[in-house]
């Protein structure tokens, strides 16, 4: 096989051999395919089929920021489709009226974002750039969504605003004069004289009568998640000393006072910390603490501390199940969500009797943990909203009493599932039993073998649960083309309990490559897929466990790595948020390099013979373009068919949809290619 060249796409691109050309990264979607049906190319098929699956993905509206008004009558959320502005709706979901759209005054580019509901269910308050695109302002908009208002005119990151009990004030997360949004977000140029930046992000309160905004939180800490105290007199806040997001790992509760800015420490957590609620009598803070990678994917343990600080009380350990987003709704009942298994549920505890009630439980995603706003609850305590997706099933909000829940939406109604009925399979790997999901082709033969394709989940920290899949990953491209798609959920993964989350700590691609392996075993013992036709991929950690998966063992006859890691110890230096890494290596590379480098894929490199696709965002600050580099010039070396794919102007989540689109259209050609159909 020839040996390809790196790509960077929109920068004079060169194409390899036996793949179809690649429109350049802004043309329209139709105009790709038109390049593709015009190549001549034999294998352009492979390209034009994805390109037209991913189309009908990035059709698919996807519903976040679901809330639900204290008195339980209203809903709002906000839709996206891929490329799109984001947009917030409100609707009174038991009557039959249609969603009122909230647009403020003068909207050309806007984005609308976290609707907030005010404590009497009258207003609610939401982000929107409307007017100034790429800077967000708290608006106020009345209940049946109109009659928008900018309430502030600050500059900087603005996020996740919350009204006040008495509803006089709005509270919400800043970073003055900066950029944030997370490490997803591309990283600004690096360039002349390096210092470390420090733009914290601080809770800022402005009056809703007046507008003026005042800063409450110290400047030297950086606060990640808050909560307002029954009295509306402080804040329960995640934070960490400065600078920004690397510190999350490191971040522990603390009281702010809303008068003076003082910041008394509650609770230093072992591990990762998220989700702090303050209860309805003043008296505890709960929150979910464990092991965690990524800031807002939230799972672990359901923990309560004294407001006034003391013992923290795990009331949820040795719980078969990751809690992921909790709520008080009375002064001794905490409502919280969790990951079991591959599915999710929704219980309570009693801090009285310290007994958990399952409430309701389901193969579909129905919260995302964290702020990501699946899930919300009304006053009672039970009436709720939500987006409800599963593998079959594109998102929509439902409402109503929990487990006896409404259809609210029919947003995607017209949307179709591409690919047959997803069927979860549990399978044994050591001392473990791990679960995974698979996808199968839309019509499978009895008469044939088919090829199969892993994809493994990011996180680790993570877990794959039910959901409709998006223009972001293959998975629908896959599944709709022909191929077996298994998604595993080794050790490391949400869903089992604590234990199960840090089984993989200091053993990085050893128990759960074990465990992705022992679940092709089970798969190729009941279905009818070809073991000489697999192949892995993966974005994030998943592209790391490709990296590394290639070079153990020769299984795979193809593989993708994306925004993978090649090298421990060099990435340890490189990416901007390595706190990360010292929960799951228990130092840091300079004290015990060892462990770093034992389970670097750079290490056993000249084992591998898998034709591997590396792709990377240029910008990248959580998985750097330059551990790509190293493993694409390694196989490069080596005569291993490889070629290396960066998009310009890209972080570790991809914006520009034509990115997106080649990225699956890439990956869809290269497994064809080498696995066929």
């Amino acid at each position: 096989m020839p040996v390809f060249e790196e790509t960077e796409v929109g920068r004079g691109d060169r194409e390899p051999p036996g793949l179809p050309r690649c429109r350049r990264a802004r043309l329209a979607p139709w105009a790709g395919l038109l390049l593709l049906l015009g190549s001549g190319d034999a294998r352009s098929f492979a390209a034009f089929a994805g390109a037209r699956v991913w189309e009908a993905l990035a059709r698919t509206t996807s519903i976040a920021d679901v809330a639900i008004s204290p008195d339980g009558n209203r809903v709002a959320w906000v839709e996206r489709r891929e490329g799109e502005a984001e947009r917030l709706f409100v609707k009174a979901w038991r009557g039959p009226a249609e969603p009122a759209a909230v647009q403020p005054a003068g909207a050309r580019e806007r984005g609308e974002h976290e609707p907030s509901w005010s404590p009497d269910s009258s207003r609610v308050a939401f982000v929107s750039d409307a007017g100034e695109e790429g800077q967000g302002q708290v608006w106020v908009a009345s209940a049946a969504g109109r009659a928008a208002r900018r309430l502030t005119r600050v500059k900087g990151y603005v996020g996740r605003p919350r009204w006040s009990p008495d509803g006089a004030a709005i509270a919400f997360l800043i970073v003055p004069g900066g950029a944030g949004g997370g490490p997803l977000q591309a990283h600004r140029a690096r360039t002349g004289v390096i210092e470390q930046a420090i733009d914290n992000q601080r809770v800022a309160v402005a009056d809703v009568k007046t507008g003026n905004v005042r800063l409450v939180s110290p400047a030297d800490l950086h606060v990640f998640e808050f909560d307002w105290s029954p009295d509306g007199r402080a804040f329960a806040v995640t934070a960490a000393p400065g600078p920004g997001d690397d510190n999350w790992w490191e971040a522990r509760l603390y009281v702010i006072d809303r008068v003076t800015g003082g910041a008394r420490e509650v609770n230093r957590p072992a591990l990762q910390i998220a989700v702090p609620r303050w209860s309805p009598d003043g008296t505890r803070i709960a929150f979910i603490a464990g092991l965690m990678s990524d800031e807002g994917a939230t799972g672990g343990d359901l923990t309560v501390v004294p407001a006034e600080g003391g013992a923290a009380e795990n009331f949820t350990a040795g719980r078969g199940s990751s809690a992921s987003w909790l709520t008080w709704v009375s002064p001794s009942r905490i409502l919280f969500t969790e990951y079991v298994g591959g599915a999710s549920g929704i219980a309570a505890f009693d801090t009285g009797t310290r007994k958990v009630e399952p409430l309701w439980s389901g193969p579909e995603r129905v919260a995302g943990g964290g702020f990501s706003g699946g899930f919300a609850v009304a006053a009672d305590g039970v009436t709720s909203a939500l987006a409800r997706q599963s593998f079959e099933r594109a998102p929509e909000v439902w409402a109503g009493a929990i487990g006896d829940w409404k259809q609210v939406t029919w947003v995607n109604s017209s949307r179709q599932a591409l690919w047959g009925r997803a069927e979860s399979l549990e399978w044994s790997s050591d001392a473990f039993t791990v679960q995974g999901w698979l996808i199968p082709p839309a019509e499978v033969s009895k008469d044939r073998r088919y090829p199969l394709v892993v994809v493994v989940h990011g996180g680790p920290s993570s877990v794959v649960v039910p959901a409709f899949p998006g223009p972001q990953q293959p998975v629908g491209a896959l599944a709709a083309s022909g191929y077996y798609v298994l998604l595993p959920n080794p050790r490391g993964s949400f869903g089992r309990g604590e234990a199960f989350t840090m089984a993989n700590v200091r053993d990085f691609g050893g128990g759960d490559l074990r465990d992705v392996l022992a679940g092709v075993d089970a798969v190729l013992a009941r279905f009818p897929v070809d073991p000489q036709r697999l192949g892995i991929t993966g974005w994030s950690y998943g592209g790391y466990m490709t990296m590394w998966a290639v070079t153990q063992t020769d299984r795979f006859k193809a593989a993708v790595a994306g925004a993978g890691v090649a090298n421990w110890q060099s990435y340890y230096g490189e990416n901007l948020i390595d706190k990360w890494m010292i929960p799951f290596f228990g130092s840091s590379v300079y004290a015990d390099p060892a462990v770093y480098e034992r389970c670097s894929p750079i290490r056993f490199v000249t084992r591998v013979r898998t034709p591997t696709l590396i792709l990377v965002g240029e910008r990248d600050a959580e998985c750097p373009a330059p551990q790509s580099f190293e493993f694409w010039h390694a196989l490069k070396t080596l005569g291993v068919p490889t070629q290396l794919v960066v998009y310009p102007g890209e972080g570790h989540r991809f914006r520009d949809p034509a990115h997106v689109n080649d990225r699956v259209e890439r990956t869809l050609s290269w497994f064809e290619k080498y696995l066929g159909r």
